[in-house]
């Protein structure tokens, strides 16, 4: 039985290591290696300089910028910048995020306790409940929340006046912000995947806070394999020094890397177990496709929502698979990377 959970636990370990999400464990870990200062802030340019704009120019002032709006796939830095905006502006930083609440009074709570020039920093924003949101657009405008005293025909609304203060909201999901949300932020950022460069830089800014020695064909090896993400690239890092530690002479070598990331079973264009058994089943098992989400699910063992989250995302961005009205297909880079010909009857499909 002890066996059988120890090959359970590796078995997930694997699987999470290229998952652009984090547990609590992996947020602490994480939090060491934050850049603290925007110089410190590797890629996304663009958002970097206009954002240093914005902030330069609000210091001049000597008042709270205007509230930002960050957008992007997780692992890209999105909470890293909303900690970065409150120590340029030498403002504390609170923290919450939309699931969190789910009533206006527990927002009207957070948003009467502020003070002046604090920053508000709110994760997935877009899951906020409506009547927080409704509440939040009055606070963003005005800075002012109105606070229901009573109940029934007797109840009576109180404007209670706020501190000048910055809402730096955060969503994977752009889309699903309302309107009249998203047009209460001055400044709207969206973050893209990272090139091999500058996941490099990442990864050998990370080894010198680790104190570790990082070889450049280790980095570029690991950049290659980490999705575009400096999440998973400094997650594969810290897999790869326990490796080093372990199994090895304590170096971050290019023979380290790799041996490591073969045991964690991330290939070298970064498909874990769930993505390479879900290209199988589709090529293998359905001929290609198309086939639906519940089906392919079912076929690899997992949830829809698991498939549909964690290993789709990926596999669509990197042209694997393809989706149509009547399901998911496989494309020719799948067959491909999986060593297989494309059968005649799916090769007309693409031309």
């Amino acid at each position: 039985m002890a066996e059988d959970d120890e090959l359970v636990t590796e078995r997930f370990a694997a699987e999470s290591l290229v998952r652009t999400g984090a547990d609590d464990i992996e947020r602490a870990a994480e939090a060491a290696l934050r850049p603290r200062r925007l110089e410190e802030f590797v890629g996304q340019r663009v958002v970097r300089d206009q954002l240093s704009l914005v902030l330069e120019a609000a210091r001049n002032r000597g008042r709270a910028p205007d509230h930002v709006l960050l957008s992007g796939p997780p692992g890209l830095g999105k909470t890293t910048l909303a900690m970065i905006i409150a120590a340029e502006l030498g403002a504390s930083l609170r923290i919450t995020s939309g699931p969190a609440i789910q009533h206006a009074g527990d927002l009207a709570a957070v948003l009467s306790s502020l003070e002046e020039g604090e920053v508000l920093f709110i994760d997935e924003i877009h899951r906020l409940a409506r009547p927080a949101e409704e509440l939040l657009y009055v606070a963003m405008e005005d800075f002012r929340v109105d606070v229901v005293v009573g109940k029934g025909a007797g109840a009576s609304a109180i404007p209670l006046s706020l501190p000048p203060f910055t809402v730096v909201g955060a969503t994977t999901r752009a889309g699903l912000l309302p309107a009249p949300l998203r047009d209460r932020f001055g400044f709207t950022g969206h973050l893209d995947f990272y090139d091999a460069d500058e996941l490099e830089r990442v990864l050998l800014r990370s080894a010198g806070l680790l104190g570790v020695s990082l070889a450049g064909e280790a980095a570029a090896e690991i950049a290659s394999r980490s999705r575009g993400t400096p999440r998973i690239a400094n997650r594969l890092l810290r897999r790869v020094r326990d490796w080093a530690e372990v199994r090895g002479d304590g170096t971050l070598s290019i023979e380290a890397a790799r041996a490591a990331l073969a045991v964690f079973e991330v290939d070298d264009r970064g498909l874990d177990r769930l993505d390479r058994a879900v290209l199988t089943a589709l090529c293998t098992r359905f001929g290609g496709g198309p086939v639906g989400l519940t089906t392919l699910a079912v076929a690899v063992g997992e949830e829809p929502e698991t498939v549909e989250t964690v290993a789709e995302p990926f596999l669509f961005r990197e042209g694997f698979v393809g989706r149509t009205p009547r399901g998911r297909i496989a494309m020719p880079a799948a067959w491909a990377h999986l060593g297989l010909d494309v059968p005649r009857d799916q090769g007309a499909l693409f031309g």
